[in-house]
Order: C-alpha cells, then structure tokens, then sequence
C-alpha cells in the first residue's frame, strides 16, 4: 500500500478510537476532505496525550514543539505516519500555521496549576485547545472563506469546549484541574471542597446551568453561517455541532452527576441527529 495511504489510515484508526462522535460527522465528508480531518485530528491528539499521560509532560511538549516547527521546514521522521500524513494534507491545502502553534500553547496551559479566575479565562482556554481545531480544518472544509466563517468557527471551539468541561468536571478533578471560574463559585456560594465531595445541589446545578446557556449560546452563534460552508462540508460540521450539544441535555436528564458517569449521545440518537440536518 502507498505510504501516505497508510499513513492516513493510521490517523483514521487514531479518531475512530477515540472520538466516535467527531468520527461518526466527519466521515460524511468526500475522501480527500475526510483524510486531512483525519491528519489534523491524530496531531491534536497526540499534543492532548502527552500532557494527560506522558511521562515528563512538559519535556515531551516541548520536544514535540521543536519536531512541528523542524516539520515546517521539510525535515520530519519519514516513518512517523502522522507527519507523513499531515505533510500531505499541508500541500493539498492552504493551512492556518498559528492555529497549529496556538493548540500547542493551549495544552501547555494545562501543565501549571492554571487558576481560571472569570468566564475570560476559561474562554481564553478554550481558544487555544477547541477554536484552534476549527481554524486548522477551516481550510479543509470550507477552502477561500476561512475569513469570513473564523469568528463564528472561533464560538463553535466555545460552545464545545464549554461542553468538554461540562461534562468532565468530575475525571478532570481526578487530574488536579479546575475550570469552572472562581466567580461563578464565589457567586453561587460553592466551594472547592463541595466539588472534591461531589455535592450536586442548587448552587451546583446553577453554576452548571449558567456555563451550559453561555454555551448554547455559542452554538446558535455559531449556526450563523453554517450556509456559508460548501454543501459537502456543511452536514459534517453543522453534525458534530449538534452531537456535542446534545452531551448537554445527557449530563441533565442523569441529574447533573458529572462525577461518576461519562455522557455520551447513544448511537440511535447520533442517528437521529445527523438523518434530522437539512
């Protein structure tokens, strides 16, 4: 089989792993769209791998970094299938350089003891390691209208990462981080302590409530010029939009316990969603 073939399978393998749901939208796309989403995704998920179980998270980073940036100039190891892939997907198409480093950033943000003060923080957050993935694939799904579909693409990474955070509060305390602002706890009277208990109360569900509206929000912001992308890229994107914002009325209907139990959309909802797009 061709190398850059295999390469790209590799990637596929990589996100049919471990996100069923970006896989289950993106794979309406046409092939050669399909693949590059594919490449971008295994090099996300290789910088989100190294700080959650590297060994020496921040060596590993930065040696990853120097590897992006001797990539960019031709030199990168010719049996790693994800370079291989990703330089393929660089020639094909006209891809955002920044975003690539911004993601990079971004999850080096999660190495020190990061305290998220106010919303503008998390937000700043959620730029750097979910709206960087949107600017990345832009080029991809909607080629020569990247300027005009960013600031929306940027609040599609908002509402998604909110929703990440929504949902993983519990396994991301397990990890020593916090991302629900100090604001929001301070306002609704809620402390750290009630978090490490796992107290689901009124102030809980409040804090919950107002950063999932800040999200949805975000969503219908984003839905804004979901008519702007090409026919062929619009159900893909407006679809992993939809499935994630679904994982926000999972987390409701299992009463907010976000502390030992992983949402999902079910597979006949995923369905549901995707057959429902117009």
């Amino acid at each position: 089989m061709n190398k850059i073939l295999e390469a790209y399978d590799h990637c596929e393998n990589i996100i049919k792993v471990h996100s069923k749901t970006f896989y289950r939208a993106f794979s309406l796309l046409p092939k050669d769209q399909k693949k590059a989403v594919w490449a971008v995704y295994a090099f996300c998920r290789k910088v989100d791998d190294i700080v959650d179980e590297g060994t020496n998270p921040s060596g590993e980073l930065r040696r990853f970094e120097m590897e992006f940036e001797s990539y960019l100039t031709g030199f990168y190891p010719p049996d790693e299938p994800m370079w291989v892939a990703l330089d393929d997907v660089f020639k094909r198409f006209n891809m955002d350089v920044q975003a690539f480093r911004d993601m990079i950033k971004g999850q080096r943000m999660d190495l020190g003891e990061r305290v998220y003060v106010n919303m503008h923080d998390v937000l700043d957050y959620s730029y750097h390691v979910a709206s960087t993935v949107g600017l990345m694939l832009l080029p991809i799904l909607a080629p020569g209208k990247e300027r005009s579909l960013r600031e929306d693409g940027i609040y599609l990474g908002y509402a998604m990462q909110l929703t990440n955070i929504l949902r993983d509060i519990g396994e991301d305390l397990e990890r020593g981080r916090l991302y629900i602002p100090q604001d929001l706890l301070v306002k609704y009277e809620y402390t750290v302590t009630d978090l490490k208990e796992h107290r689901i109360n009124d102030a809980f569900q409040s804090i919950w409530e107002e950063m999932a509206r800040l999200a949805e929000d975000y969503y219908e912001k984003a839905f804004r010029t979901m008519n702007l992308y090409p026919v062929y890229s619009r159900t893909p994107v407006k679809g992993a939009a939809l499935l994630y914002r679904a994982i926000l009325n999972e987390v409701r209907m299992n009463n907010y316990n976000v502390f030992s139990k992983k949402h999902y959309v079910s597979k006949d909802a995923k369905e549901k969603i995707i057959s429902s797009i117009s």
